[in-house]
C-alpha cells in the first residue's frame, strides 16, 4: 500500500477545487490535517469574527471529510513540528498545501517547508489561493504594478488569470489506521458569552459559513445580484452586493471557482456587460494580494513616504467612540454597529466610516485597520492593508488625501430612505426621511416631538464635518 500523504489545511477549507488535494489523492492514502497555532501568526492571528467563522468552518469540512469515509485531523502546535509527529505516526512520506501569499503566512510557509524536508518528508505546495502569480506579472519596465487599471488591463489582455474549469472533488482513499485528533473544543475558537449576552447571536442571524453556504451564496448572486450589480452595489440598504469575500478568504470557495462560474453565466445568459464590474472586483482583490506580496511592510508601514511626518492625532477617546458607532453621524454609526453585530460592513460604508476615522478625526489608519482585523468575519490581511492605506491616501493608486466624504451626502445618496440607517441605529428609527440622515440640522423642538433628544437618545457629532475637513487639508499641506 502506498505510503499516505498529509494535506495541510489553512485557509482551504473545502473538497471542491483543491489542488493540493487532488494531488494527494492520486498518490494514495490522504490525511487532512489542521494545525492550530495562533502564536506563528502574531500580531495578526484571527480576530473573534474570524475564529467564530473558523470553528464553523472546521466543523462543515469534518463532516464532509466523513461523508466520504475520510476525517480531519485537529492539533495543536508549532506548525512544523506537530505536521512531522503527524507524519511519523501515519507513516507518510509527503506533506502537500495550497500556497499562501501574505507576507506573514508565506514567511512562515517557506520556513515549514525547509523544515519539513530537513526532516525527511517530500513538499509539494500548489497553486489555489489567486487567479495570477504575483511575481508573474510586471508592468513594461519590469516590477510590480502600482495602479490598478494598466494592471487589470495586462492581466485581461495577456490571459495571466488561471480561469480553467475548478477541479472536482477526488476519492479520499484513508490510511491503515488514523491519527489521535484534538476535539475541535481544545481550539477555543468561538467567543463566549459576555455579561450574559450571545456574543455571536449577530453572525448566526448572517451568515451559513459552510462551503455549501459560500456555493449558495454565489448562485443567489448569480440570480438576484448581477443584473443591477454596477448600481447597487454601492447602495448599503439593499442586497445588491456578492457577500462572497468571507468564504473567499476561508477558503471555502476559491477565486477560480467564482471566475469560472460567474465567467460561464455571462457566457449562457450573453450579459458580459452585467458580469464585467464583478469580474473586475475578483481582478481588484488580485491586485490588493498583488501590492501587498511586493510590499511586505505595508501592513504596520505606511507606503507613501510623505505620511510618515503627518500630524495624525492621538485621541483615545476618539477612536473609541468610532469603534462603538456613537460617531453621531448615522450613517458612519450603522456601519461601526453592522460590523459589530454581523462581523461584515457593506464596501461603500467601509470607504466612508475609513475616510471619517482618518480625515475628520484625523486618527491614524492602522488604528481602523487594526479594528477591521479583530472584527471582520472576512479579516484578510492584504485587502485590509491596501483599502485602509487607499482610504487613507498613502497607499498605491490611493484616492488623494483631498478627497474627503460627506457623511451627510453620502448618506442621502446611497441610502436615500434611511432603511440601513434605521436598521443599525435603532433609535433613529422613527426620525423621518428628511431628519434621519442629519438629525441636528433639525430644531431641537421638532427632536424632542420625534422621540429624540441628541446627547441623550442619540449623541451629537463629535466633530463639525465642515471645520473637521479643513484642518485635515491644512494638515495635508504640510507633508505634501
Amino acid at each position: 500500500m502506498p505510503q499516505p500523504t498529509l494535506v495541510w489545511l489553512r485557509h482551504s477549507l473545502r473538497l471542491r477545487d483543491h489542488p493540493a488535494l487532488v494531488h494527494a489523492a492520486e498518490r494514495g492514502p490522504v490525511v487532512p490535517v489542521f494545525v492550530w497555532a495562533p502564536d506563528e501568526e502574531a500580531p495578526w492571528a484571527p480576530g473573534g469574527a474570524a475564529r467564530w467563522w473558523l470553528h464553523h468552518a472546521l466543523q462543515d469540512l469534518d463532516e464532509q471529510l466523513r461523508e466520504r469515509g475520510s476525517r480531519l485531523i485537529l492539533r495543536v502546535g508549532p506548525s512544523a513540528e506537530t505536521l512531522r509527529a503527524v507524519a511519523e505516526e501515519v507513516g507518510a512520506d509527503r506533506v502537500v498545501w495550497n500556497r499562501r501569499y501574505e507576507p506573514n503566512f508565506a514567511h512562515r510557509d517557506d520556513e515549514g517547508q525547509a523544515a519539513l524536508q530537513a526532516a525527511g518528508l517530500e513538499t509539494y505546495v500548489a497553486e489555489s489561493q489567486l487567479l495570477h502569480d504575483p511575481d508573474g506579472v510586471e508592468t513594461t519596465s519590469g516590477g510590480p504594478y502600482h495602479v490598478f487599471t494598466p494592471f487589470w488591463k495586462k492581466v485581461r489582455k495577456e490571459n495571466l488569470l488561471e480561469t480553467g474549469p475548478p477541479l472536482d472533488i477526488p476519492d479520499l482513499p484513508a490510511p491503515e489506521a488514523w491519527p489521535s485528533s484534538e476535539p475541535l473544543e481544545a481550539l477555543e475558537l468561538r467567543p463566549e458569552a459576555r455579561d450574559g449576552v450571545d456574543w455571536a447571536g449577530g453572525l448566526r442571524d448572517a451568515w451559513t459559513p459552510t462551503e455549501a453556504g459560500g456555493h449558495d451564496r454565489l448562485q443567489y448572486t448569480l440570480d438576484t445580484v448581477l443584473g443591477d450589480y454596477d448600481t447597487d452595489r454601492d447602495r448599503p440598504d439593499v442586497d445588491g452586493t456578492a457577500r462572497l469575500s468571507p468564504y473567499l478568504h476561508h477558503g471555502q470557495i476559491s477565486p477560480r471557482q467564482v471566475w469560472h462560474t460567474i465567467e460561464s453565466w455571462a457566457d449562457d445568459t450573453g450579459r458580459h456587460g452585467h458580469a464585467r464590474p464583478l469580474l473586475r472586483q475578483v481582478v481588484f482583490r488580485e491586485f490588493a494580494y498583488h501590492w501587498c506580496h511586493h510590499y511586505p511592510d505595508t501592513p504596520t508601514e505606511t507606503y507613501r513616504d510623505k505620511f510618515t511626518d503627518f500630524p495624525w492625532r492621538d485621541d483615545a477617546e476618539a477612536l473609541a467612540r468610532w469603534k462603538r458607532g456613537e460617531t453621531g453621524y448615522p450613517i458612519v454609526d450603522a456601519g461601526m454597529r453592522q460590523l459589530y453585530e454581523t462581523g461584515w460592513m457593506h464596501n461603500r460604508v467601509r470607504m466612508l466610516v475609513a475616510s471619517f476615522l482618518t480625515k475628520d478625526l484625523m486618527l491614524h489608519w492602522r488604528h481602523g485597520a487594526e479594528w477591521f482585523w479583530k472584527t471582520l468575519v472576512d479579516a484578510d490581511l492584504s485587502a485590509n492593508t491596501f483599502n485602509w492605506q487607499w482610504t487613507a491616501g498613502c497607499g498605491a493608486d490611493a484616492q488623494p488625501f483631498f478627497r474627503i466624504f460627506n457623511p451627510v451626502s453620502q448618506s442621502e445618496r446611497y441610502d436615500p430612505d434611511g432603511t440601513y440607517i434605521r436598521r443599525y441605529v435603532p433609535e433613529l428609527a422613527d426620525l423621518p426621511d428628511d431628519v434621519i440622515h442629519a438629525p441636528w440640522q433639525t430644531s431641537a423642538a421638532r427632536l424632542k416631538a420625534l422621540g429624540v433628544t441628541l446627547g441623550t437618545d442619540y449623541p451629537r457629532p463629535m466633530v463639525d464635518h465642515a471645520e473637521a475637513r479643513e484642518e485635515a487639508l491644512a494638515a495635508y499641506e504640510t507633508v505634501k
